[in-house]
């Protein structure tokens, strides 16, 4: 049995390497007992696969394993995007099992388990699904296997959250990027079912990502960039693999920040839908979305970085929304999982609510916050994985940086170290994998950035 090991979203290996026919059928396996054991074989699991390379077959010979022990599988007719297979685990009151490595390199796959409940697996589950591995549960009969297009029920829900006229009435150019990911035939049909139109560009599916990668950030997206700045006023959209983050281009074609986005949404949800409630954010998103919470009158949760936490707080706080810095969001009355295509349709809707371009409400934002927030986040490399400790104690045991006296630390995830100016704050967490510790900065001063980064090389 090889190491495998599930992460913060799921199990993630190289194709032909450790995601082979025999782990998947451990993993499967695995599952089903989970699955078994917690809910009983009467229990429906549904089963989908992104665009990647071999996504298809190893969800095949999943779906192929639990039928034979006896569950019924309900497994997806095409490629479909993660927040789509999650959402129906909810409307269907099912298990889901999605293969996917979302953002990694064409070369990874992955398997992400989602329990009923529509968000991530906790710790403890997967824990427990881990445990099982090499372990063998009852055959039963009568097992079934369905092909089945879950995309009905997402689309209906997506049109009771989402203002589709006013976003038409917007006139809006949008230009979709489909990055040969999932969301293709999901956002656009979206868009194109509801009379609004759009342009396009890599709309279709290619398990090597057109040679780039999976993952919608300002470097992988330079066409769309480009076409934004030669075309007046259009605004762009992208997901990643699967679907479950976000990316989004103003009409300068410019890269719109997640913490932007997220706080652009909280305003919109506030003030034009009426949505009450708090704020969930991780400790490693902006200080800004403190800001924007304070002044609207709204209390703020702060998770560990990882939506599996950020998802666990949805379901006790039922906020407004609920963002990571990475690109992942979900709003109160949806799923406890990242929904890309979502949050790419609330962006529209927050524009034809104002009647106003995106630029104009990213101005917006700065002066309702007062100043403009700059985060970066490098990575350090240790020689090995047990020096992450004595770093963190070393971190966790200052009293000033860059001349700035600290006045306040956290310890919830990793040390973030917060410093007197009131806007200037330092993270720095151990990745779980490998020997390194990711350091996350933010300041309203560029200069106090390149300060930060150069105390911690």
């Amino acid at each position: 049995m090889s190491n495998i090991k599930f992460g913060t979203d799921g199990w993630r290996a190289v194709v032909g390497e450790d995601f082979n026919e025999e782990n998947v059928a451990l993993v499967s396996k695995a599952i089903g007992k989970y699955v078994f054991d917690n809910y009983g074989i009467y229990k429906t699991i549904i089963i989908g696969y992104d665009p990647r390379n071999m996504a298809k077959e190893f969800s095949m010979q999943c779906a192929e394993i639990l039928k034979n022990v006896g569950f019924k599988v309900l497994y997806s007719d095409k490629v479909i995007p993660t927040p789509i297979l999650a959402f129906n685990a909810k409307h269907l009151d099912a298990c889901a099992v999605m293969f996917t490595a979302s953002h990694n390199p064409p070369k990874y796959l992955g398997i992400k388990f989602i329990p009923d409940y529509a968000g991530p697996a906790t710790s403890e589950i997967t824990n427990e699904i881990v445990s099982n591995l090499g372990k063998d549960m009852p055959t039963c009969v009568n097992g079934k296997l369905i092909y089945t297009d879950f995309s009905n029920a997402y689309f209906k829900r997506i049109k009771e959250i989402i203002d589709f006229q006013k976003i038409k009435e917007l006139k809006k150019h949008i230009i979709f990027d489909g990055l040969y990911a999932a969301s293709i035939g999901y956002f656009d049909k979206l868009l194109s079912d509801n009379g609004i139109e759009y342009d396009s560009i890599h709309m279709y599916h290619d398990t090597n990502f057109g040679g780039g990668m999976p993952e919608p950030k300002p470097q992988y997206m330079g066409e769309m960039i480009d076409y934004i700045k030669s075309h007046n006023g259009y605004v762009g959209f992208a997901n990643d693999g699967d679907s479950d983050r976000f990316g989004v281009v103003n009409e300068n074609g410019e890269y719109v920040t997640p913490n932007e986005i997220i706080a652009i949404l909280l305003m919109h949800l506030k003030k034009h839908k009426n949505y009450s409630g708090c704020l969930v954010k991780t400790v490693g998103a902006s200080l800004m979305l403190n800001i924007v919470a304070e002044k609207l009158g709204i209390d703020v949760v702060e998770t560990p970085v990882g939506f599996k936490h950020v998802g666990a707080a949805m379901r006790e706080y039922n906020p407004i929304i609920a963002g990571e810095e990475s690109g992942g969001l979900s709003i109160q009355g949806h799923i406890p999982e990242k929904d890309g295509i979502l949050a790419n349709l609330l962006v529209l809707e927050a524009m034809a609510y104002e009647n106003k371009t995106l630029v104009q409400l990213q101005y917006e934002l700065e002066k309702f916050v007062g100043c403009k927030f700059h985060n970066t986040r490098v990575d350090k490399k240790l020689d090995n994985i047990e020096e992450i400790k004595p770093v963190l104690e070393k971190f966790g045991a200052l009293d000033d940086v860059i001349g700035q006296k600290i006045i306040k630390k956290d310890f919830k995830d990793g040390v973030k170290l917060y410093l007197e100016d009131g806007t200037t704050w330092i993270l720095v967490r151990p990745s779980g994998t490998e020997p390194l510790l990711r350091i996350y900065m933010e300041s309203d001063s560029l200069g106090k950035i390149e300060q930060i980064k150069a105390f911690v090389q």
